[in-house]
């Protein structure tokens, strides 16, 4: 499981005295720690990997829209720091599919729903996203979708 990994990386970034990772991976973990209280209550995820990959994808997103922000802000020492929780962040998520395997495929799940327009969008993106939701940047597989279905 990706949270038991993570757990992981902190004991190991405490003993090696890697204060920025140390203080990365305690960031995710606080923002797993608040998912799980958000979903308190709630019926809960059928896989933990699966919510942990969805809070860690949030993070990249916020980290490079904060890093274009602050290069054009001039701060580059602050997107640097950005960047470095970037990387640890990164380090977390699985593999994520490239371009090519991306479209592949959107390919095949068009033609197995039989979408053939942009009208059907959102039942492509709704089974890419429970076949592949932890392999994507979804943002980036909607623009390949919509291309694909023009």
């Amino acid at each position: 499981m990706i949270r038991d990994e993570i757990k992981a990386a902190q004991i190991s970034a405490m003993k090696a005295g890697e204060k920025e990772r140390l203080a990365a991976v305690r960031l995710i973990l606080a923002k797993i720690k608040d998912r799980d209280i958000e979903l308190r209550g709630k019926d809960a995820p059928a896989d933990d990997d699966a919510m942990v990959v969805e809070v860690l994808q949030k993070m990249v997103k916020q980290r490079r829209e904060s890093i274009d922000m602050y290069r054009k802000g001039d701060r580059e020492e602050l997107a640097r720091a950005e960047e470095g929780e970037l990387a640890v962040i990164e380090d977390f998520l699985p593999t994520q599919m490239d371009e090519a395997a991306t479209r592949a495929a959107i390919e095949a799940i068009k033609a197995e729903t039989g979408a053939s327009s942009v009208k059907d969008m959102g039942r492509v993106m709704a089974t890419l996203k429970e076949r592949h939701a932890s392999e994507l940047d979804m943002a980036k597989a909607s623009r390949l979708v919509k291309d694909a279905l023009a």
